[in-house]
């Protein structure tokens, strides 16, 4: 069964008109709780797959780990969700892993697996993990770039283009494995990295920021009143040195939404209202992307 438009099904949600969201900020979109924020992104996860099946073949997605996208995972596994998505078109990738095994309760492989990929009916080849347990992290690293280029086309800078990039944002300003303190910069040609995260004192494999700047469409999921301040600074983008999530800027028209609680939303100032007749503004890469060729 093919999804409603995302935008019409936020407006019907369990046809409840309390529970469409607040666009507060343009691109920033603001719903009463985790729970809410889990299913618009589930929403989302399907309207996005459609439209990359319909007009790649597949849908190339990396996920991220934390609590709010185990929600969305357990809702796209659910009777309500999984039988929207055609899973054998679905490939999966992660944005971000720890140094552990898969079956570590801290592998953000292993909560994906758990809540998501063992209960669709997605390949078990469609699934690519990074191997951030191996002894030598530089080379699993170098391994996994070559994973991302037998699947992925390149955009015009020579880097990996998803369809889909799922991103959250730590109360420190972190996205992915870009921690601030450690260097995060565009001025590099390396895909896939191992920084050092001094704070957890251990290493981390992660997407680089050129790679989630060349996705088509990068969803933030942030959560909580810890988040406040952080999303407030990364959203006015006043901070110096700026946080790695506030860096995240998709190139090329690429989409870029940040769906937020209540809570995290708290100390957000809402856009002026337009005057009749107005444009509405287009912040850069918070706008409707024009795709690129994929796979």
């Amino acid at each position: 069964m093919k999804p409603t438009n995302f935008w019409s099904a936020m407006a019907d949600i369990g046809g409840n008109l309390k529970n469409v969201p607040q666009e507060i900020l343009p691109g920033v979109l603001v719903y009463p709780n985790p729970t809410e924020v889990a299913r618009a992104a589930a929403r989302l996860f399907v309207d996005y797959a459609w439209q990359s099946i319909s007009r790649y073949g597949r849908f190339f997605v990396a996920l991220s780990g934390g609590n709010t996208p185990r929600m969305m995972y357990r809702l796209l596994a659910s009777a309500e969700f999984r039988g929207q998505v055609d899973w054998a078109k679905v490939h999966v990738f992660w944005s971000d892993e720890r140094a552990v095994a898969p079956d570590h309760p801290d592998s953000n492989y292993g909560m994906a697996r758990s809540e998501l990929l063992l209960r669709v009916a997605i390949p078990p080849a469609n699934a690519h993990r990074m191997e951030a347990e191996k002894a030598n992290l530089g080379r699993a690293a170098n391994e996994y770039e070559e994973v991302l280029r037998k699947y992925l086309e390149l955009d015009d800078r020579g880097f990996p283009r998803f369809h889909l990039i799922l991103l959250g944002m730590g109360a420190d300003g972190h996205t992915a494995s870009l921690f601030p303190g450690t260097r995060v910069t565009r001025q590099t040609s390396r895909w896939v990295t191992t920084p050092m995260v001094a704070k957890l004192n251990a290493r981390r494999m992660t997407l680089t920021l050129p790679v989630l700047d060349a996705a088509l469409r990068v969803v933030f999921l942030v959560v909580g009143p810890d988040k406040a301040e952080t999303l407030r600074a990364v959203l006015e983008g006043k901070a110096e040195p700026p946080f790695p999530a506030q860096q995240v800027q998709p190139r090329d028209n690429g989409v870029k939404l940040f769906l937020v609680d209540e809570a995290a939303a708290a100390l957000l100032e809402p856009a002026a209202p337009r005057t009749a007749g107005s444009p509405r503004g287009k912040p850069a890469g918070t706008v409707r992307a024009k795709p690129g060729r994929s796979k």
